[in-house]
């Protein structure tokens, strides 16, 4: 019995330290893979960029070799700020001679983001170099940013998604009811929609009226690019996103002009050698985004030490970071407080662009970093760069910059705050079978809590609350944007603006990205010469691994992959308890079908 006990103890200790033994080899190769992605490449005479138009799009690349060991090109994911970076680079190296998008599917990207991509492409075109795009199917949002291209080629047998934006909310109030559980509402905001699905089963009108505003200048915006483009007019465009372009025979994309050319993907490098002027693939070389953005990332920093600085806000906004699974980007009031004192204090930073992605969250917290931006202006010009949204909280920190910029396609507004208290009375008491009693000392020292409804006193104060939270948001904007407060009320309501709107009503000052944002920023400092750093600083890799493996963003795509568009609703719901109390947040889990 000793010897079987003593061969089952080496056995599972061998296990024990082989298993180890392969951990450790796979974090050294990973390590190593890691160490090889961050060493600069050279770019070779004769270079095309390779743009890979799938999986995640996000605001920021993340240094983090796990997603192409997982091999799964659906989850993998690239930054914004690197495919901008290689398309300049590209732009001006003479060694790259075109571009070649390489149509995939993206598994998430708002228009925003498409359209900051195509307007790059736009830019690099104006070289006279050349952009070839192929795919074997096109989504929506792929053809969009495709179309810019000098050739556009689909497979025989493919298809394009060309049909028009769509918009979906999900409502909970049934469920709820069925759980027994009721979300007591306070809010301020005709438009304010985020609790609907709360509240009712059906979309009220005002919800409707600004999502079918918002989604039709959003759609002239892409019908009109791409009209531009591929010399379809605009209504014709229309035409044929009602003929379920999807279900219709390739020929008809070539007929309409909406392809140049059908063919397998094994003719693409020899088409790209023609324009190339070259006689084969092996006459010319590749290279992907990742690679061309480190080599212009390591390029020597201005001499004068004069910086212009990007910080990156991105997310939920929220008083202290959430740890655990099913995690999501986070603007944590805390630490973008610290950051920007860091950056106010720095001599060398000559003025602060500060690029917004953002629907919004607490209010208190989006009050902190809306003092620290004031703070910040003292010592030096800040400027706003609205990404895909930056609406309601993520509104209320831009307000306070010198200058703002966003998208034409730019969700933002949405003026507007409120607060969900749940009660639990009936799950517990009547479907659960807990009761509970309670002891006071003072009047109001239960409110809130989850088990009984409010009073009418309760309800009351905090609709008081709410509506004083509203008059210091409102307030705030008028400061910001030099606008009547009354005015400010009337264009507030909650409700949702894209950046063309937004612009034209006064809550943004003028329609750019990125680049036009920096430019501001340069002119309002007076600074000539300056090297653009990004902030705050990357995650190690390592941590984001760790992060990764133990289940928290990987998680969050894989659950993304498996369940499409309604991944926004689960992801939505599943928040709904982060967000108790004063919330200044736009109905994000709004999804368009790029």
């Amino acid at each position: 019995m000793k010897q079987f006990i003593k061969y089952v103890f080496a056995t599972i200790t061998g296990v024990f330290i082989a298993g180890a033994i392969v951990a450790l080899l796979s974090m050294l190769g990973l390590a190593s893979l890691a160490m090889l992605g961050s060493t600069p490449v050279a770019v070779s005479d004769n270079s095309v960029l390779v743009i890979q138009l799938q999986g995640f799009i996000d605001e920021r690349s993340e240094e983090n070799p796990f997603d192409a060991i997982v091999g799964n090109s659906m989850l993998e994911s690239q930054g914004l700020d690197d495919i901008l970076m290689a398309i300049k680079q590209a732009k001006e190296d003479e060694k790259v001679k075109g571009i070649y998008l390489e149509a995939g599917t993206i598994a998430s990207a708002m228009p925003a983001t498409l359209q900051a991509i195509r307007n790059a492409l736009a830019d690099f075109k104006q070289t006279g170099k050349f952009i070839v795009a192929y795919g074997d199917s096109y989504t929506q949002g792929n053809y969009y940013l495709c179309s810019i291209a000098d050739s556009i080629i689909v497979n025989p047998t493919g298809m394009i998604d060309w049909c028009g934006l769509s918009s979906q909310v999900a409502y909970y109030k049934d469920l709820l009811e069925k759980i027994g559980v009721e979300m007591q509402v306070v809010k301020v905001g005709t438009y304010k929609s985020a609790v609907e699905p709360y509240l009712q089963n059906e979309m009220s009108d005002e919800n409707r009226e600004q999502i079918e505003t918002y989604s039709q200048e959003i759609w002239a915006e892409m019908t009109k690019a791409v009209s531009e483009s591929r010399g379809i007019s605009q209504v014709r465009l229309n035409e044929l996103a009602d003929s379920a372009m999807l279900l219709q025979d390739t020929k008809l994309y070539k007929q309409e002009n909406l392809v140049d050319l059908l063919a397998y993907s094994d003719a693409v490098p020899q088409i790209i050698a023609q324009m190339m002027q070259v006689e084969t693939k092996d006459d010319y070389n590749t290279i992907t985004v990742q690679a061309l953005a480190s080599a212009a990332s390591s390029q020597p920093k201005n001499p004068s030490g004069n910086i212009i600085a990007v910080y990156y806000a991105v997310g939920d906004i929220v008083n202290e970071p959430t740890n655990g699974l099913y995690t999501v980007p986070e603007i944590a009031s805390r630490k973008v407080i610290k950051d920007l004192e860091e950056l106010a204090a720095d001599d060398d930073i000559k003025a602060v662009v500060i690029r917004i992605n953002s629907g919004g969250g607490s209010a208190y917290a989006s009050e902190q970093i809306w003092h620290q931006i004031m703070n910040l202006k003292k010592q030096k010009p800040v400027v706003v760069s609205m990404s895909d949204m930056a609406a309601s909280g993520g509104y209320y920190i831009s307000c306070a910059a010198d200058y703002i910029f966003a998208e034409p396609t730019t969700l933002t507004g949405s003026i507007g705050i409120f607060g969900v208290f749940p009660n639990a009375n009936k799950l517990l008491d009547e479907k659960l079978g807990v009761h509970f009693k309670t002891v006071k000392t003072n009047e109001f020292a239960d409110f809130g809590d989850f088990s009984r409804p409010f009073t009418t006193q309760e309800r009351a104060m905090a609709q008081n609350y709410i509506n004083n939270g509203y008059e210091l948001f409102t307030r705030r904007c008028a400061d910001g944007r030099k606008m009547p407060q009354e005015e400010i009320k009337q264009i507030g309501e909650g409700r949702v603006w894209t950046g063309i709107h937004a612009q034209q009503i006064g809550l943004v000052d003028e329609l750019g990205g990125l680049t036009e944002a920096l430019s501001k920023a340069k002119a309002l400092s007076k600074t000539t010469h300056a090297s653009i750093l990004n902030y705050p600083e990357k995650d190690d890799w390592m941590e984001s691994l760790i992060e990764e493996m133990a289940g928290n963003s990987y998680a969050d795509r894989q659950l993304l992959h498996s369940l499409g568009k309604y991944y926004d609703i689960f992801s939505d719901f599943q928040s709904t308890t982060r967000k108790i109390g004063i919330q200044a947040s736009i109905p994000y889990y709004l999804m368009f079908n790029l």
